[in-house]
């Protein structure tokens, strides 16, 4: 029987935790060969060498693409996207994949998607139709939807919206988001082993911080992270600190970070790349989530924790009622709300709206069965 090669490309620590499962489930399948290309973030040493969890974790590296270049200026950006292209496109042609898988919304998975369409080869995406008005992702995101020929959404609306695209519905399955998976399906840490890993201990009340830049903003990143960082320290509560990408201004907030960490190490901790068991498990246990990421939208539910939401990254994306929407203006009052026990108590009946943790079963099932080309007709409503 001859197996369908399904190529995962992945160049982020968070995004390849969302592909875990699903590739868990392709390299247990009869009819499916993994192939994994591994990119970007994954190779930089200041981003925590991440490619070294992908091997940990049992999966065999096929192609290594060395394409971030060490600024992270918009133009560095665009070169680094170039970069990948190039390599990826060498990549492909050994590779000779059936489909290209990809996840979400990044530059270097733009890249995979251009090369995968100009070289005629499927793609299936994950979590398109979704809306981020304060980041360029939002971009990239509806381009890949255009490029690929399968569609694994996180909710029905967002089916609604990549079919409002001019994507055909057969064409189009709401799974649920893959990432809650891991939180079913995963052992997670207990508190004593997370604090035995980290070399840290949660003494009081302790947020989990996470913060990108916001890609289409005119704003000062140094800035807006030093006046976050300054509310922060006005409270009596300890923070785990994990990096933001390579994004523009990335590089800015990492600095601003371990400068401010720096100055309690008691209090404060930071880490390059917890990974997807050891961030998961965080989330779990520590009080609450701050910054501005998706998982605080998408995965935090799933916990009951109350998740501050800072700025306008995530603005249009679906939220369940444990997300705090707050400004650098209303940070100081968002915590207060955070960390008071009628909103603790609120958060107790909040039920996750992306799903309960079958997502990968859907994914690898249509990509055993569907009937995969890249030609596309473009249907109307």
């Amino acid at each position: 029987m001859i197996k369908r090669k399904i190529c995962v490309v992945t160049g982020t620590r968070a995004e390849y935790g969302l592909f875990f499962p699903i590739m868990k489930k392709i390299q247990s399948s009869d009819c499916l060969e993994l192939q994994v290309v591994a990119t970007t973030m994954h190779f930089s040493e200041e981003f925590g060498n991440t490619y070294k969890q992908i091997e940990k974790d049992g999966f065999f590296i096929d192609e290594k693409i060395e394409n971030l270049l060490s600024s992270d200026t918009k133009g560095s950006i665009a070169k680094s996207t170039g970069l990948a292209t190039i390599l990826l496109s060498d990549a492909f042609s050994r590779l000779d994949p059936d489909v290209v898988l990809v996840l979400g919304d990044r530059f270097e998975t733009h890249a995979a998607a251009t090369t995968a369409m100009l070289m005629n080869i499927p793609i299936a995406h994950i979590h398109g139709g979704e809306i981020t008005e304060g980041a360029v992702d939002e971009k990239i995101r509806h381009s890949i939807t255009k490029m690929s020929s399968l569609h694994f959404t996180s909710t029905d609306e967002y089916r609604d919206r990549v079919i409002q695209m001019g994507e055909h519905s057969n064409t189009v399955f709401s799974v649920g988001a893959p990432g809650i998976d891991n939180i079913v399906n995963m052992n997670l840490l207990s508190k004593g082993e997370l604090e035995d890993e980290l070399e840290w201990k949660f003494n009081g009340a302790t947020a989990l911080f996470t913060f990108h830049s916001e890609t289409l903003s005119t704003d000062d990143t140094s800035k807006e992270i030093k006046r976050i960082l300054e509310i922060i320290g006005d409270f009596n509560i300890n923070v785990l600190f994990t990096y933001a990408n390579s994004d523009d201004g990335g590089r800015v907030i990492n600095s601003e970070i371990e400068e401010f960490a720096s100055k309690d190490k008691e209090k404060y901790l930071v880490v390059k790349s917890l990974g997807q068991l050891k961030y998961l498990s965080a989330m779990k246990h520590l009080d609450f989530v701050i910054g501005n990421t998706s998982s605080g939208i998408i995965e935090a539910a799933s916990f009951q924790k109350p998740v501050i939401n800072i700025g306008s990254r995530q603005k249009g994306r679906l939220q369940s009622a444990n997300v705090i929407n707050s400004t650098i203006e209303k940070l100081e009052d968002s915590i207060f709300q955070a960390v008071s026990d009628s909103f603790i108590e609120h958060c107790n009946d909040v039920v996750n709206i992306y799903g309960e943790g079958d997502a990968s079963h859907h994914i690898v099932a249509s990509l055993e069965s569907q009937n995969l080309t890249p030609i596309k007709k473009f249907h109307d409503l």
